[in-house]
């Protein structure tokens, strides 16, 4: 009798505790009271409720019908949301016209954010024709309105020369807002410039600090940047089981490099071919293109799967055509040497010339040696010496041999 008495009690007690709203149920109740009375503000909460499932049981559908009511009564957040739910499909089907026109309406009234997403539709050619200097006008806009995104955005654009002249210390200037004002790409991309010397003074500590801030704010690239300092010891001790831990968070997190990164450690470290290539083929797919490479690697040497030059020459292709100097050398070594394609010695040196100038030490080699001996060109006893020296000079020790071979036979 006096169990079951504690029983009830306790169960009581649970229903009681059940009908306690939280915070966020309050909230969103205070929100849609006001929002069926047609405010827009409160419209568009209502919708984030529905989109993070706050307060309320997450549904993307009902988030898209409330960003749709305070789109269509002027509240700018909800149009550049409502932009956003296009885009992506949220709610809705996937039009890119309509998340265009939508994002539209709210950058050109003045939202930041939107001004961010607007140019990220000119620099993509979301709902539009791309066009970098259209993207670049509205990073700048979005930048200058205090948009930490837009700050990234336009950093990037200046690293690159999209939409405008390339020019590294607007670049670091750029990031740095984006950095301080708390946004997770931008502090990667601060710590970039701080390894590499981009648009200030190399300084392996700082590059540390602000991998370290961008990977404990969630982001996977600067998660896999942060891992790699440790592996180096890049502004702070080695530590190989922090270094680990990082790599992984970034490839779990579905980091294309972090991937690459990882299936390195297996492949360099471990020397788990197996799980070096699952890795690289995660890596490959998502677009890396040193993964790319990698991946070509493996097929080609048969490392963790049955060798099959096709597949090898396959993956080259790809990682050659989005700039991995090492990959485009293994492409036109492929070219040479008929590996999973036809010989060709033409396509041989136009790719071993793509590897040389982007700092390939292998690829300047090759295109000395294309030079001085007619390779897919014709011979250039000057350009092979000068290939050679910059081969020798990035650590190819044959490279020293020809040179002296052609000093001793042409001067």
């Amino acid at each position: 009798m006096f169990k079951k008495t504690i029983e009830n009690d306790s169960k009581q007690k649970n229903s009681n505790k059940n009908e306690i709203e939280t915070e966020d149920q309050k909230e969103f109740k205070k929100f849609l009271k006001s929002a069926e009375k047609d405010v827009s503000e409160s419209q568009y909460k209502v919708g984030n409720c529905y989109y993070y499932g706050n307060g309320i049981i997450q549904d993307h559908n009902k988030a898209f019908e409330w960003y749709t009511k305070s789109a269509n009564n002027g509240y700018l957040l909800g149009q550049n949301n409502l932009g956003y739910c296009y885009e992506h499909g949220i709610g809705t089907v996937k039009d890119y016209n309509k998340a265009f026109e939508w994002i539209s309406k709210s950058a050109n009234n003045g939202c930041a954010i939107a001004q961010n997403n607007l140019g990220k539709c000119y620099y993509y050619g979301i709902g539009c024709t791309q066009d970098y200097n259209k993207a670049f006008e509205w990073y700048n806009k979005s930048a200058n309105n205090g948009n930490s995104k837009g700050q990234y955005s336009l950093g990037f654009c200046y690293r690159n020369g999209h939409g405008t002249i390339k020019d590294y210390k607007k670049t670091f200037k750029w990031y740095t807002k984006s950095a301080n004002n708390g946004y997770a790409e931008g502090q990667n991309g601060l710590g970039f410039c701080y390894e590499n010397g981009i648009g200030i003074t190399k300084n392996y500590k700082k590059a540390f600090k602000w991998y370290f801030k961008s990977a404990n704010n969630g982001y996977a690239l600067g998660q896999n940047n942060l891992g790699i300092c440790y592996k180096n010891g890049i502004g702070t001790d080695k530590n190989y089981k922090k270094a680990f831990e990082w790599i992984s968070k970034s490839a779990n997190n579905e980091c294309a490099e972090g991937q690459n990164s990882l299936g390195e450690w297996y492949y360099y470290g471990k020397k788990d071919y197996k799980k070096a290539f699952e890795w690289y083929l995660k890596s490959a797919i998502n677009e890396c293109a040193e993964g790319q490479n990698n991946l070509g690697f493996c097929y080609e040497n048969g490392f963790g799967i049955e060798k099959d030059d096709e597949k090898a020459f396959e993956w080259y292709f790809k990682s050659a055509n989005n700039g991995c100097a090492l990959g485009q050398f293994n492409l036109g070594t492929c070219y040479y040497h008929e590996i999973g394609t036809t010989q060709d010695y033409k396509k041989a040196f136009e790719w071993v010339s793509k590897s040389a100038d982007n700092e390939c030490a292998k690829g300047q080699y090759c295109l000395g040696y294309c030079y001085h001996y007619g390779v897919g060109t014709r011979i250039n006893i000057e350009k092979a010496i000068n290939w050679y020296r910059k081969a020798s000079d990035n650590g190819i020790k044959d490279a020293d041999v020809e040179i002296q071979i052609l000093l001793e036979n042409f001067w």
